[in-house]
């Protein structure tokens, strides 16, 4: 997990700062990469007609080229995808070679940050396969509404990634939430939070991994850095079976 410091309204930097940080985390042993919420932009909302990266390409590229240079996989953050309907709030993963994966436009829009005023929401499903696990990803706010994750549980995910501009002030609910998502849905949860500030607000890091215990593997703090941890898709079958709390569901009744 990359824990950047995202130059507001400056993509191009926040590109070369990415390059960086990725060689690093390389070197680190990593195998799947994330970076945060709109990381190539910022909260530089009023300027995305501007700013935005139309259908998500440039970002798509740099992902890929990455990706392929270093062999490993990628949960690209999101980036703001100008489309044909407006400005949209995206999440991208690419695998080791290079490929496309999965694209999640964010669903829920956080009006105390103006999202509604200049994002549209998402259609997509958040479900996708990435390192041979059954996965889904989530933009920020989305981890406040536990049935969204749910339904990605009752799918098969196995982990469950998260990019985020978490703001430092509710930094406890971040963490607490996280640990919620990850034992309810006996899950692993990987969340990538962004540091730093931008003119309006001020972001918490304290990016996770949680295992499907609720227990931290992992656990940033409130400066730019690397975060890394090792996680077992065994460990998810095995939590499932010592509470099988999927089998125990009552669907008729919810």
């Amino acid at each position: 997990m990359i824990q950047l410091d995202i130059n507001y309204g400056d993509p191009q930097s926040n590109f070369s700062r990415a390059s960086e940080y990725i060689g690093k985390a390389v070197k680190s042993g990593a195998d799947i990469i994330l970076l945060p919420e709109l990381w190539t932009t910022g909260y530089d909302l009023t300027r995305l007609d501007e700013i935005a990266d139309d259908q998500a390409k440039k970002s798509i590229a740099f992902i890929q080229e990455q990706a392929k240079k270093y062999d490993v996989s990628l949960v690209g953050g999101s980036v703001a995808e100008k489309c044909e309907d407006g400005v949209r709030n995206t999440l991208l993963v690419i695998d080791n070679k290079g490929k496309l994966v999965h694209k999640y436009s964010k669903l829920h829009l956080f009006q105390l940050m103006d999202e509604h005023n200049y994002l549209e929401e998402g259609t997509d499903e958040a479900e996708f396969e990435l390192a041979g696990a059954d996965s889904a990803a989530f933009i920020c706010y989305d981890i406040r509404f536990p049935e969204w994750m749910r339904k990605s549980a009752l799918n098969g995910a196995k982990v469950m990634y998260v990019v985020a501009e978490w703001p430092k002030p509710r930094i406890n609910h971040w963490k607490v939430l996280l640990q919620a998502r990850a034992i309810e849905n006996q899950c692993y949860v990987i969340a990538c939070n962004r540091i730093g500030s931008d003119p309006k607000n001020e972001f918490g890091g304290m990016s996770l991994i949680i295992d499907p215990w609720g227990e931290v593997v992992a656990e940033g703090g409130e400066t730019e850095e690397i975060v890394i941890g090792e996680i077992d898709f065994e460990l998810v079958d095995e939590v499932r079976k010592r509470i099988p709390v999927f089998r125990d569901r009552r669907d008729e009744r919810y």
